[in-house]
């Protein structure tokens, strides 16, 4: 899929990392203390609460090089009842969908100056980190080993 270039929006060198947060999602709060256990101060957006445009989340997408139906959410949303299963709908009535309703877009979205990325699982944002954690807790106490700390 091809976004315009123009959408993408170019970030200064040494941005804060940017999370696309759910406070209500697991995943999401276990990113978002990743993030601030490696030293990091997020600007957190809670997406629900401040959706993106339509033109931002074609950035994101184009940024993550992801189709919009990698990004929907079914679990919780409307996504059954808008038919969204149906290979017919294309990827302009996809991003609709999404516009109108913010739970069906995936979270928690992470963008840094390595790049941007649907976090799931929620070590994955290690990746996109300056100087990720080593090890990690979550919330069930499963621990996270990233052996990329340090480089």
């Amino acid at each position: 899929m091809f976004y315009p270039a123009g959408l993408i929006q170019k970030h200064s060198p040494c941005m804060r990392p940017l999370i696309y947060h759910n406070p209500g999602c697991g995943t999401s709060r276990n990113t978002l203390a990743m993030i601030v256990a490696s030293g990091e101060t997020p600007e957190v957006i809670e997406y629900l609460k401040v959706p993106p445009s339509r033109e931002r989340l074609l950035a994101l997408l184009s940024m993550m090089n992801m189709a919009p139906r990698e990004l929907l959410r079914r679990k919780g949303t409307p996504y059954d009842a808008l038919g969204l299963d149906d290979p017919a709908m294309n990827d302009d009535q996809l991003i609709d969908a999404m516009v109108a309703h913010p739970i069906l877009i995936n979270r928690p979205i992470v963008v840094t100056d390595k790049g941007a990325r649907l976090c799931r699982p929620s070590e994955l944002v290690l990746d996109l980190l300056e100087h990720p954690v080593a090890h990690f807790s979550k919330e069930d106490g499963e621990v996270v080993h990233y052996p990329g700390a340090g480089r």
